[in-house]
């Protein structure tokens, strides 16, 4: 179970966080959670496939990196093979926190029992010696509010997304170069028949609540499917 703490300068002054990457610490993951504001940089290295909430009606995005739970097709060892990570990983193992209510403003908490919580003489400080954030905390707030952000304007979005239905189911079955077969279901894509079919008046209010260039992006991360094929079918081939 997580372990979450309000970080605080005079308690987590010799704390330190391990940066690289590894199955260890936590990144042997299918997908990530990504947010509209954030498909423009995902859509460049990773499909952005929507999935329905367990028991409810709300979808959220994922930058997919494999097709099977603890697959990351992405990680080669102690190496992250793309230019970019999704904020929601990059900014492990810290998280906005808020009170029971959800109003007032976001404290920066960071989750004690994380593995990239680092030994004494590994990892990077999160604050020197007179207590002042590092720049790699400074980056880590930037990015935490980023996600933050992305995340709580998100919701008129999908409103928009459910309001002219421009989700359609979608799956993939792949045959991989050693005959075994992988699938991907219980997804959502952006319709794009349905979305093209939209008047113009429509279109318009999507641009102008900028929603428009997300859909675009997510239907133009689809590309980004060919290339998760490729990378199983070389590590299948041990390349």
């Amino acid at each position: 179970m997580p372990r979450h703490a309000v970080l605080d300068s005079n308690t987590h002054r010799e704390l330190r966080i391990r940066t690289d990457a590894g199955a260890d610490l936590g990144d042997d993951i299918m997908a990530t959670l990504t947010v509209p504001s954030e498909f423009r940089r995902v859509q460049a290295h990773f499909p952005i496939l929507f999935r329905r909430e367990t028991g409810r009606d709300d979808f959220s995005a994922l930058a997919m990196f494999g097709f099977q739970n603890g697959e990351n097709l992405f990680l080669d060892g102690d190496r992250w093979d793309a230019r970019y990570r999704p904020l929601s990983v990059a900014i492990q193992p810290f998280l906005i926190g808020r009170p029971a209510s959800g109003d007032g403003p976001g404290q920066v908490h960071i989750d004690m029992d994380h593995p990239r919580i680092a030994a004494a003489s590994e990892g990077v400080r999160l604050f020197d010696a007179d207590g002042k954030p590092t720049p790699y905390l400074d980056d880590i707030v930037e990015r935490l509010g980023d996600l933050d952000e992305g995340y709580r304007e998100s919701a008129s979005f999908y409103d928009a997304l459910l309001a002219y239905e421009l989700l359609e189911p979608f799956s993939l079955e792949v045959t991989l170069d050693d005959g075994s077969i992988h699938s991907l279901v219980g997804f959502h894509i952006i319709d794009e028949a349905r979305l093209r079919a939209l008047d113009a008046e429509v279109l318009g209010a999507l641009h102008a609540a900028g929603h428009l260039m997300p859909m675009f992006m997510a239907l133009a991360s689809l590309s980004q499917l060919s290339v998760l094929v490729a990378r199983k079918n070389r590590r299948l081939g041990g390349g």
